[in-house]
Formats: structure tokens, sequence, C-alpha cells
């Protein structure tokens, strides 16, 4: 099967009728950067273009921009962008240094940006272009958007631009003396085409596409769709294996590349009919090609000590961190449980790894595994933090996550479909350092119900230490995630053994199958003496309530339907309610 992955990235010409010899779409900047640190920054947050292209701006100027994304033009590439603020960066500038357009005609040069002003100024951008380095700048005249704060794509063409190996182009802010004081400017999407007939080949964005039909040996291919072609005899330049449409007899098609998955980073596809039309396109390969995982999933960790997680067959990474969940000697062990392999280990601030599984959207999932937390040194006190997450098909965190708090000696687990710290359910179980738990988060699509089984006994009955019934039902859980948050907030933990399935491999409790009819639990929040609990049968009930750090502060029976909480203190309570073997779990607020 295929998971596809749009990259939008390269020196790519958009729907003309030409050839882009120089093309720059800004990168995603992950903040305000000035132009020199850009520069050196990690794909995509940097410059698309290497040497021989430079890049200089105004020094100390955070220049570069994500806010307000490009839009509205044809190409428009909607990340990062160019910004000039009047206000504070009179005659501030943009400089791009090494653009070779010596194989062409200057009547047949085209310079396109888009642009964006906040008002019509008397005086808008300043746009030149030297041959000689910079010594000396010559204005190029254009038509200024008309409309402020829209996006406009602008063009310059008609033997404006040289033919030069050494052309630069220069954007600078205006003076206040001719634009107004608040008047900004962005731009974005800078290209330099050879816009002869003679070229006429046009290539559009590629996909890239992950193959994974044989475990370990998979590929990916790439689409490269092409307008403008028959008109020459072409020659495609890649690492790869070369399909699809010929552009040489095929007027318009897609060019298929076919590449190892061994074959990782930025990658190039040139298009040639001779020296002077030349079209190439950039494309980041994905980071690990894997097959969505089959249910029932069981995952041994066996892999060699050392050995990255995210490199494996199953898994890769969701986000990428300081560290990598690594493979590590040995095993847990647990009665019931026979241990393979070996086990995995992180803690602290690093990646979050996922691994894919069949989509699940009726009936029960069960994911268990065994875990073990080895130090909670420099571990906050007063925070918590989520490790382990079910996710939907689209990767939404706002699902099912299993939750860690330590007092500074024990430890214990909650869990909560929201990313509200306040919509979190805490076990009243505790754990010593260094012991071993055998965790089963547990969602049943048919009653809405998320659970958290603590060390059942294999072959034998449970009951959920926590239920928690999400106030929108989840449709979907296809992703399982293993996740570190920060230094203060996730432990040193190993995690064994994990299985992934639509059977437990112990025997539900009749409590455990379902809650309680009719139950209502009214007012939440409580402003005053009284809580009221009912239900369709109406008997013998029994409510236990605990704060959220565990502890337990009421154990009573329901009278009346009437429970008196005038002794609890205003917060968050979780109420465990009992009828006839059938348990609930809800949360409770007192104001």
């Amino acid at each position: 099967m295929k998971k596809l992955y749009s990259i939008f990235i390269g020196l790519i010409s958009f729907a003309s009728f030409g050839q882009t010899i120089y093309s720059e779409n800004m990168g995603t900047p992950t903040g305000n950067t000035a132009v020199a640190t850009y520069v050196t920054g990690t794909a995509p947050a940097t410059f698309q273009n290497g040497s021989p292209i430079v890049y200089t701006g105004t020094s100390g100027a955070n220049m570069m921009r994500v806010s307000t994304a490009s839009s509205g033009y044809t190409g428009a590439s909607g990340n990062g962008n160019v910004f000039f603020n009047q206000t504070t960066n009179v005659g501030h500038f943009f400089q791009i240094d090494g653009i070779n357009t010596s194989a062409y005609s200057a009547a047949d040069l085209k310079l396109s940006f888009g642009m964006l002003s906040t008002s019509i100024a008397t005086s808008q951008l300043i746009v030149e272009q030297s041959t000689n380095g910079g010594s000396t700048w010559t204005p190029l005249s254009y038509t200024a958007p008309t409309a402020a704060n829209s996006w406009t794509l602008v063009s310059i063409s008609g033997g404006a631009i040289p033919s030069s190996t050494t052309l630069s182009l220069r954007f600078t802010q205006p003076s206040t003396a001719t634009t107004p004081v608040s008047t900004q400017f962005r731009i974005d999407d800078v290209k330099v085409e050879n816009v002869s007939a003679s070229c006429t080949l046009s290539l559009g964005t590629p996909v890239v596409a992950c193959v994974t039909s044989t475990s370990g040996l998979d590929n990916y291919t790439v689409t490269i769709p092409y307008t403008g072609g028959a008109t020459a005899t072409y020659t495609i330049t890649t690492t790869g294996v070369v399909s699809g449409d010929n552009p040489t007899t095929t007027a318009a098609g897609n060019i298929i590349i076919t590449m190892s998955e061994s074959v990782t980073g930025t990658q190039s596809v040139t298009v040639s009919s001779s020296p002077t039309c030349t079209f190439t396109t950039n494309f980041t390969s994905p980071d690990n090609c894997i097959a969505t995982n089959s249910l029932p999933v069981n995952e041994p960790f066996n892999y060699a000590v050392g050995t990255q997680l995210n490199t494996s067959q199953m898994w890769k990474n969701s986000s990428v961190g300081a560290d990598e969940i690594l493979a590590v000697s040995g095993n847990l062990t647990y009665t019931g449980i026979t241990s393979t392999g070996n086990s995995v280990s992180f803690t602290g601030t690093g990646s979050d790894t996922l691994l894919p599984f069949t989509d699940t959207t009726s009936g029960d999932l069960f994911t268990s595994f065994l875990v073990k937390v080895s130090d909670l040194t420099g571990i906050s006190t007063t925070g918590s933090t989520y490790f382990a997450v079910l996710t939907n098909a689209s990767n939404a965190f706002t699902v099912a996550r299993i939750y860690f708090k330590t007092d500074g000696t024990n430890f214990q687990y909650g869990i909560s479909p929201t990313t509200t710290v306040a919509d979190i359910v805490w076990s009243a179980n505790t754990y010593a350092v260094n012991s071993t738990q055998y965790l089963v988060l547990r969602y049943d699509f048919t009653n809405n119900s998320l659970s958290l089984y603590e060390n059942p006994t294999i072959g034998g009955s449970a009951s959920p230490s926590v239920v928690v019934t999400p106030t929108t039902a989840l449709t979907s859980l296809a992703n399982f995630i293993l996740r570190q948050d920060s230094a203060t907030s996730t432990p040193a933990m190993t995690i064994d053994e994990l299985t992934i399935t639509t059977t437990p491999n112990f025997t539900l409790s009749s409590a455990s199958f379902s809650q309680i009819d009719g139950l209502k639990m009214y007012p939440n929040p409580v402003k005053g003496d009284n809580l009221h609990i009912e239900t369709a049968l109406n008997g013998s009930i029994e409510v236990a309530i605990f704060d959220l750090v565990g502890k337990q502060v009421v154990s009573t029976k329901v009278v009346n339907n009437t429970v008196n909480v005038a002794n609890l203190t205003t917060g968050v309570y979780v109420v465990k309610i009992t009828e006839e073997g059938k348990t609930s779990t809800k949360k409770l607020v007192i104001e």
C-alpha cells in the first residue's frame, strides 16, 4: 500500500511556458529570523538555494517571517517570506547574489515575485539589479500592487534583466519621505525565467509516495507532472529509475522516478533538451517508508542494542527532538507474559516515535505494554506529562493519552481524551521506582468508554483502574506514539512487549463491560453542599471521591439520591460510582 507525502519544495516552474533559471520560496521559518542566521538553518527552515547563490540582508533585522503567508497568485508557496517594516526598517534590504543568466538572451528573461503592501504608498519597494557584485545598481521598474494587504504577483520582463554570470537582485525599503510611516512590505517566490518560445516545457510540483510492499526493501516514487512537451528531444537525469510519460513524444503527462529508500535527503531531477533549456526540480525523500501494521500488532523490540526505534520497519518519527528512543539490552518481566528480544528506553526531551496500525473504528481496541520507571531525578513534583498516545488516522493528538506524575518518591498513571489538565483522571494506585507495571489502554467504540487497566492477571478477570467517557466519541484509532516531553517531565522509562489488538489477554469483569444505566450526576459544578446522583434502578449506590493526587476524600452511600460534599474544598475531583457490581467514573468540579 502507499502513503502519500506531498512535497512542495525545489526549483520548479509553475504553469508558465518558460524555463526556470532560479526560484526561491523562502522556506518555512520557525520564528522571526535574521537573514544571516536563516542561511545556516536546516531545511525547510532555510533558503531553498545554497552555493553559488548567496543571501544577505540588513544586519540585526529579523526579516524572515512565517506570518501573513503568500496566497492568491499562481505559484504562491504560502510559507516563509521576507518582511520590511517601514516604521523601523527604513533603508533595510534583502539581496540575492550569484544568479547565472549568461546562457540566455536578455530579451527572453523575466523576473517575478510575490509582493504585499499594507498601504498603497507613493513610493513602493525598490527593486534593483547589478552585474558587478553590487558596485553599481540599476533600478527595475514594475507595476505595483493596486490593493493593500493583498498578495500580488509582480512581473518584470522585456530586456530589463541582463544576461550575466553574476546577476544580483536587491529589494530595499523606501524612505519615509515618500511612503507612509506605517507601510510594511513582504516578498516571496522570487523567480528568474527564460520565456523563449523554444523552451516550452513546464514542470509541476513533485509528489513523493512511499511504496511499502516489502519489509526492509521499500522504495518510493516521485511523480512530476509536466506540460509543454513534444517540442524537443529531452534527457532526464536522476539517480532513480525513470518511467511514466516521455516528454519527448507526449505533450503533457507525468514523469515517474522510482528511488530506493536508501536515497535520502534532498534529491534532484533534471530534464534538458539543449544547453539553454535545462529544467531542474528538487524533492525531499520521506523520512521512513513504512507500511501500516496489520492487527494484531506484536512488538517485542527485537532490535540490536543502540538501534534507533524510528529506523525500524514498524516505526517512524512523528516529531524530531534532541534524542531518539533507543533499543536497550534485556527485558521487563511480568507473570503470564513471555518477553523476547530486547526493550526500548527514553528519558527527557526527544523525538516522538509513531507506529501506524490498521485504522480501527468499531468494537474494542486494546493497547498493552510493560513499563518501568527507573529514575525520577529532576522530575517536577507539581506537573504531569503523557508518554503514550493513541491517535486517529489524521494523527490528531487529542484522542487518548496515558499520563504520568510523581510526588518525588512514587508515581501514578492517569488517562485523558483531551489536552486539558483538568480532564486527566488519575488512578488511585501508586508505584515505586524500578517496579514493572503492565498497562492496558482500552477504547470501547460502542459505549464511548476509555479505560486504563493496571496489572491485570493474565488469563484472569480484571476491572479497569480508571474509566473516562470522552465528551466527543472517538471515531478512529490508527497510530500509537511513544512521546518524550522535557527533562523535568519525562522520567527514565523502559517499554517492552507492546501489543495492539481487538481482544484482551485477560477476562473483562462485568463492571468493565457496561456502565450504570441511566446514571445522572448533578449539579456539576457544585456550588452548594449536596451532589445528586440518580440511576435507572436507583438501587444501593456507593460513592468514592478522589482528589487529583489519588487520595480518597469521601466514601459513602447515596441517601435519597444525595451525597453531602460540604467538606470538599474548591477544585476538581474524580467520583467513582458503584451500583450492583457496575462502576462508572466521572469528573466533579467544586466551586
